[in-house]
């Protein structure tokens, strides 16, 4: 497949061009995006409403290919994840989460994660690779389409392995995929980037695509959050809040960022540290999202009682915050928040590969 290039991460406008350079009307862009994103088809042999020919001629310049399964693991509460092998040969995992009619998918961007933030498992791994766009779209290519009758993803959550905002043009890429008429049809509201705080390109996203954004922030000051998530010494916190207020954009175009907050035992789970969210957040529209600590392998980290998670999500909302707790689903497949490591290994053609996990 030297030099030919794969057509699944290619948004409309770059499926224009790709057919512009092969000397073909760009108007046949719209019919190969909805036959790979909307009826799952792989094979050009199969587009019935493009001519013999130009059948051919796709076939000489191009091909569809997502991500291979490995393998597939299913909890007891209906969580699924899959164990997928890029062409380079790294191994990631992509989550899908069942709630009743909503299906939510949390994809990978890169392999690893180069920003070590200390409760998470995949930043202690280190980072491998970024992941091209039709690598990113790919998963939720398979998502709606590995399997016959697959109900379809409803939300995506760039919430996986690695930091999205650092794999920017790929992202964006299969994000404006996701949201065409022609592709999967996903509002601003049913896709999520999630980034540990990227401030300039929180700012560059309002130019190239419209979705919902959250915040990995976890800590209310300065001091902590550069212990714990250390990209806050090069962006710290004020910088940070002040991308998201223009993101919002003067005419609150997008009603809220997520604030997403894992609580950790004795590190930041206290009731001073909830009085010093609400002071932080108290100008930013934002809703909170609590995430009890899940662990994982070489952490000594833990999850704090109930009582405390309970007590620091009702004093968010005693001062009027819109607080949420996430609800832990995954983690008898290490596929909850924060788990996603490469614990698992595999050996493949003599090549020991290491899953790097997802959500």
């Amino acid at each position: 497949m030297q030099n030919k290039k794969n057509l699944l991460g290619y948004s409309l406008e770059s499926l224009k061009d790709f057919f512009t350079d092969i000397g073909e009307q760009s108007y046949r862009a719209k019919q190969v995006l909805k036959w790979i994103h909307q009826k799952g088809v792989l094979d050009f042999s199969e587009m019935t409403d493009l001519n013999k020919d130009l059948r051919n001629k796709l076939n000489n310049h191009a091909f569809i290919k997502p991500p291979q399964i490995e393998e597939e693991f299913i909890s007891n509460e209906g969580t699924k994840k899959y164990l997928l092998k890029l062409d380079s040969g790294s191994m990631i995992e992509m989550v899908i989460i069942p709630e009743g009619k909503r299906r939510t998918l949390c994809i990978s961007s890169q392999a690893g994660c180069a920003l070590a933030c200390t409760f998470c498992a995949t930043g202690a791994q280190g980072f491998d690779q970024n992941l091209n766009s039709s690598e990113i779209i790919g998963q939720l290519w398979l998502a709606n389409f590995n399997k016959k009758n697959n109900k379809l993803i409803t939300n995506v959550v760039f919430m996986g392995m690695g930091e999205p905002l650092l794999n920017f043009d790929a992202v964006i890429e299969s994000a404006k995929i996701m949201k065409d008429q022609l592709g999967y049809g996903l509002s601003r509201k049913r896709i999520t980037i999630s980034t540990a705080g990227i401030v300039p390109n929180i700012k560059k996203l309002n130019n190239y695509v419209d979705v919902s954004l959250a915040i990995s922030l976890h800590a209310s000051n300065d001091v902590l959050r550069d212990e714990i998530v250390p990209i806050n010494k090069k962006y710290p916190i004020e910088k940070l809040l002040n991308a998201c207020q223009d993101y919002l954009g003067k005419e609150n175009k997008r009603k809220h960022v997520t604030i997403e907050y894992i609580l950790i035992k004795n590190v930041n789970d206290s009731l001073e540290d909830a009085k010093g969210l609400v002071k932080l957040l108290s100008k930013l529209p934002c809703k909170i999202n609590l995430i009890p600590f899940n662990s994982f392998n070489g952490s000594n980290y833990e999850r704090p009682c109930n009582k405390t998670i309970n007590d620091f999500k009702s004093f968010l909302i005693n001062k009027g915050f819109i607080a949420t707790l996430r609800t832990t689903r995954g983690d008898g497949v290490d596929a909850a928040c924060g788990q996603l490591v490469g614990n698992l290994t595999k050996s493949i053609k003599g090549k020991k590969l290491i899953s790097h996990k997802t959500i």
